[in-house]
């Protein structure tokens, strides 16, 4: 098993030097989403799902099951994240805006839907407390029809 790391990276290194890479969802936005069975990049006493796998375990290369939320880790190993959930096919995804991306590129014809939220998402540091926000913009990627319709309700405003 890979040890594969699950923490956000922040896009403003500097101003978070000594700190954690480490940003967990909200949990409002899993609250307007609805219920997940499997979150792969859990992080311990984080509920956004039924079942979270947590390092040491390799959610990547774990076996999915039912809904899953993914919020993976932002660097060269999103789109391997995303590709998996588009194969998977029950889901709905937390990254960054980035349009441009060829990881952007390769799932997003595959989406059942996308949204574009509006401000910026104020991520949880390890100890649960609010951070400071993303400093980027952030889309949810939905995998699924229903998913889709989950993420159409919320109509872009989550904060």
């Amino acid at each position: 098993m890979s040890n594969v790391n699950r923490s956000f990276v922040s896009t403003d290194p500097v101003s978070h030097q000594g700190e954690t890479n480490t940003w967990l969802t909200p949990l409002s936005i899993i609250e307007a989403l609805g219920e997940f069975d499997l979150d792969p990049c859990g992080f311990p006493n984080h509920k956004t799902a039924k079942r979270l796998i947590v390092l040491p375990e390799d959610g990547l290369n774990s076996e999915w099951e039912g809904r899953v939320w993914l919020n993976p880790p932002y660097g060269k190993n999103t789109g391997a994240w995303l590709e998996k959930l588009a194969n998977h096919g029950n889901g709905i995804a937390l990254v960054f805006a980035r349009t441009d991306t060829s990881w952007f590129q390769k799932v997003a014809h595959r989406a059942s839907g996308i949204c574009f939220i509006a401000g910026r998402i104020s991520f949880l540091r390890p100890n649960f407390e609010k951070g400071s926000n993303a400093g980027a913009p952030s889309i949810l990627i939905a995998f699924g029809s229903q998913n889709a319709e989950s993420i159409r309700a919320i109509k872009g405003v989550i904060r």
